[in-house]
Order: C-alpha cells, then structure tokens, then sequence
C-alpha cells in the first residue's frame, strides 16, 4: 500500500475516532452550559497533539505513536488519541512531568471558563498545545496566550499548533508570574494544579475576570474584583493534574493519616479536604469535622484572596471554618 493510502486511512480513522469522541463527551453533559464548545472538539484533530504518547505497562511505560511501521499499532495510537482519557505525553527519569487531559473534563473545564466572544484567555501550562487549539478556534488566535516553564514542552506546543493550522501565542517561563505583556486578560485557566493563587495572575486579570483552576483535587472557579481580591467556590467536579512548576508555587504538604479508620482516609472527598488544609488543619480534627459537617461535597468550600491573605473555607469566607492558604 502507497504511503498516501495509509495517510488517507488514518485521516478517516482518525475523523471516525474524533466523532465518537464527541458523542461520548456530548453524552457526559460536559459542554451543557455552553454547546458552542462542541463545534471546537469537532474540528480540532487531537492526534496532531499527541504524535506519541505513554501507556503504562509493567514495569514502566510503552510508547505509542504515529510513525509506527505495524499498521495494527498506528491504528491502536490513532483510537488511543481519541479516548476519553488523559494520555501521558512527557516522561523523564520515571516521572509524568506533560500530559493531555482527558477531554470530556477539558470540555468540562472550557465550558466553566464562560468566554464570550472578545475575551483574552491565559492559559497555565501548554501542554501539547490541544486545549490552546480549542481556545483558538472559539476566540481566534490573536486573543489566545498559553505559557509553560519547560522549553521543550512550548516547542512541541508551537509544531503541533502550526501542524493542525493554529497561532496563539506561546510564550516560555513561569505559570506563576503569567505572561503580563499580553495582560489584561478576561479569562484565566490552569491546566495543572496548585496550592495557592499567584497573585501575578490577579493583577493581570481585569476586574470581573473568572480564574479556573485545579487545587485540591477540585476545580476552582474565582472571580476577580481587582488586583488583590478574589473570591469563588470549587465545582462538584474531581481533578487530578500534575503540579505547577516553578518560583511562586511551594511545596504541597502529606499530612501524616497514621490512626485515621481506612475508610476515611480512602474517601474521595475527606482526601479533598485534606489536601486543601494541608498544614493548617490536624488530620484527626479534619475527621472530626468532615462527619460534624455530614462529608461535604466540594462545592460548599471555597477560596478568599484578599491582599496579602489568603484561605479556604467551608460554606461562608466569614464562617467558623478558615484555614489560611501559602
């Protein structure tokens, strides 16, 4: 079979792939608030995002990708790309340091940003460029910035980008300290997770502007008032993403769950809590009142930044349950 055989081939396994992925995110009620988003997944090819990726396997990791000789394995890589699932896409010395997320939560995640035609979006964390592709098709390249630490990763970002016809900016440094010379913008989200707001992404946020990001193993939605004061709750939703890297962002805590019963310290949303009021919250008192308060879901916690504080809180930002963030 003639090399333009196989790439015409995989093209229309890949649009049959890409189709029912969008069924499936369709049925997943992720883009409800906002079906314009369905248009975006229908049109952006993942597999020019994703020309190799990691399955774990025994032992490690196997790599999967498009130039495979055995046409079973380049369809096996293509179907992959299409899964509702993240896919590793960086690994270094044993570690998941890049990912593509797994879309019906990206759908999720966009369709919680609420842009509106004109609105400037920052983007923490490039990744394979795919959800900047989204952003793009939605707003237009111009109003679309995503940044990342890690060299590399925004290189690849930009190939895959130009690869599937898309030209946000992309921009290499620190998540942390975003990308003010593109400033102001209307819509902030984060694709890996984090222990405290950087205020950088505040002052670079006009007032009314929403933030979306992953803390706690939750998502976060804050509205901006001004350069020092924000406020918003967490979705329902779980969200499990690698951390931020670099200068603003400290270390995440393990609080110590030695004592605590096994179904406690195994249940999704004790662990939320947990994490959340890592270092400010005894483990044994966050039982004590996990079950006081009958397990709360995420969405009765939220997030307070004003000035130079910061915390969380349970049911009211003035209530009797704060705990103060890095």
């Amino acid at each position: 079979m003639g090399t333009h055989a196989v790439d015409h081939d995989l093209e229309r396994l890949a649009a049959q792939a890409r189709s029912a992925l969008v069924r499936e995110i369709e049925r997943s009620g992720a883009w409800d608030t906002d079906p314009v988003w369905r248009e975006a997944f229908e049109a952006v090819p993942r597999h020019l995002f994703v020309p190799y990726y990691y399955v774990g396997v025994v032992g490690g990791f196997e790599r999967l990708w498009g130039e495979e000789r055995d046409p079973r394995r380049r369809e096996r890589w293509v179907r992959g790309a299409y899964a509702d699932a993240p896919l590793a896409t960086r690994v270094r010395d044993g570690e998941l340091i890049s990912s593509s997320s797994q879309p019906s939560l990206m759908a999720k995640m966009l369709a919680e940003l609420e842009v509106e035609d004109g609105h400037r979006v920052l983007e923490i964390g490039a990744g394979t460029g795919y959800n900047a592709a989204l952003l793009a098709h939605r707003l237009g390249d111009d109003l679309v910035t995503t940044v990342d630490l890690d060299a590399d990763i925004t290189e690849a970002a930009r190939t895959h980008l130009r690869a599937a016809g898309y030209h946000p900016t992309v921009v290499t440094g620190d998540g942390a300290r975003g990308v003010p010379e593109r400033a102001p913008y209307d819509r902030i989200i984060a694709t890996c997770t984090l222990r405290s707001i950087p205020r950088a992404w505040l002052a670079q946020c006009a007032p009314g502007g929403r933030v979306l990001t992953p803390m706690a193993t939750g998502l976060l939605a804050l509205r901006v008032m001004d350069d020092e004061h924000a406020e918003g709750r967490f979705l329902h939703t779980a969200a499990f993403f690698v951390p931020l890297r670099g200068g603003g962002e400290p270390e995440g805590m393990q609080p110590h769950l030695g004592g605590l019963p096994r179904q406690a310290r195994d249940h999704d949303l004790f662990r939320f809590l947990l994490t959340l009021t890592a270092g400010s919250l005894d483990p044994h008192e966050a039982l004590a009142l996990w079950q006081r308060e009958g397990m709360p879901s995420r969405e009765r916690y939220g997030i307070t930044v004003s000035g130079d504080r910061a915390w969380a809180w349970l049911d009211d930002p003035e209530g009797p349950y704060a705990w103060p963030l890095p």
